[in-house]
């Protein structure tokens, strides 16, 4: 399904990255540090010679295994602060003191909004709204990146998304996003804060939590060759999604934060590949052919689904000259052997 180019572009490639010779005195603090994306931004900003602050909830070091694995635990700051609890996040920003302020933070499992809306809508709803706050109160001239998702589309019956496109929420997820975004907006509107917000489709990578379709698959899959494991149960495998890599992703972020003015993007491939598609790129990297595994469980259908989702990153790439360099066959393999080495590592 659609070709895959092993040219990478260099990431120097669009001549050199803007703000690049400030970025040594420059310093972040990144809110959801210990995710995927966190840990992958927290990396970028280290290379390029920040002083990276996480903001840390009272979770146990066990949280901190993306950081650790990839061996950046040792140089980020952790700062104290919840995103529940605006007194903190001002507090963490004076302790910070950023130049940058990356909001990544969210209940992020669709699947899970539905069983815990009300948590969903204040950790990823108001969530954002107090990091706003906080910014505006410590520090108005901070830039801003807020996370907003390509899940807020939803429903909207067009064969692309872009920044235009009419937003149509499935989910209580999505509609919470969709609040962070828009208070987004509106801090940037009303207040003049350098508030951007990057509209990322599905980004994936080794570092995806399981309970995400990508890694549950991928780790099946290890879990089948390696016979630990008899058969891969999912609901719809028809779903399609446009789904990148969380590594290449988050250079858009940083792009986003180094523009004169704020504004909003897209951050896509422009391909869009359903859940069957996936496995079958996933069961054949193992020499397996995945119609002999794979079950589908009525269990796993979601309340609303969404079907298919593709988007347009057109803007990003002229305005941030930002492109991937990851596709899906070169993105589903990595993942699948990182879940071989843990699979047999156990």
């Amino acid at each position: 399904m659609g070709h895959c180019s092993n040219v990478h572009p260099a990431r120097e490639s669009e001549g050199p990255n803007p703000g690049l010779s400030k970025a040594m005195s420059k310093r972040a603090l990144i809110t959801g540090v210990a995710g995927q994306d966190g840990t992958y931004l927290a990396g970028l900003l280290l290379e390029k010679g920040y002083r990276v602050f996480g903001l840390q909830t009272r979770l146990g070091s066990g949280g901190l295994w993306r950081l650790r694995d990839m061996g950046i635990l040792h140089r980020i700051t952790m700062v104290d602060g919840d995103l529940l609890d605006l007194s903190s996040l001002v507090r963490a920003m004076e302790e910070a003191q950023p130049d940058e302020v990356y909001n990544l933070a969210a209940q992020s499992f669709v699947a899970t909004s539905w069983n815990q809306p009300v948590l969903t809508a204040q950790v990823t709803g108001v969530g954002a709204l107090h990091m706003l706050e906080a910014v505006r109160i410590a520090n108005p001239a901070v830039r801003y990146y807020q996370a907003s998702s390509s899940e807020m589309f939803g429903a909207v019956g067009t064969a692309r998304q872009n920044e235009s496109t009419p937003f149509h929420p499935r989910s209580p997820y999505a509609v919470s996003k969709l609040f962070s975004h828009w208070m987004t907006v509106n801090y940037r509107e009303s207040f003049g804060l350098h508030a951007s917000c990057g509209i990322l489709f599905n980004h994936e990578s080794p570092l995806r939590g399981r309970e995400f379709v990508t890694r549950k698959v991928t780790d099946a899959v290890a879990r089948i060759k390696l016979e630990k494991q008899s058969e891969l149960r999912l609901g719809n495998v028809e779903a399609k999604r446009d789904w990148g890599f969380a590594g290449d992703y988050v250079e858009a972020m940083w792009l986003m934060l180094q523009q004169d003015a704020p504004d909003d993007y897209v951050v896509a491939t422009g391909r869009s590949a359903s859940v069957r598609e996936m496995c079958r790129i996933a069961f054949a990297h193992v020499g397996l052919e995945y119609e002999r595994y794979l079950v589908i469980d009525p269990a796993f259908y979601r309340p609303a689904e969404v079907d298919a989702l593709k988007g347009d990153a057109s803007k990003a790439r002229t305005v941030l000259g930002w492109q991937p360099r990851t596709c899906l066959e070169q993105l589903i393999p990595m993942m699948v052997d990182a879940d071989l080495k843990r699979v047999t590592q156990e």
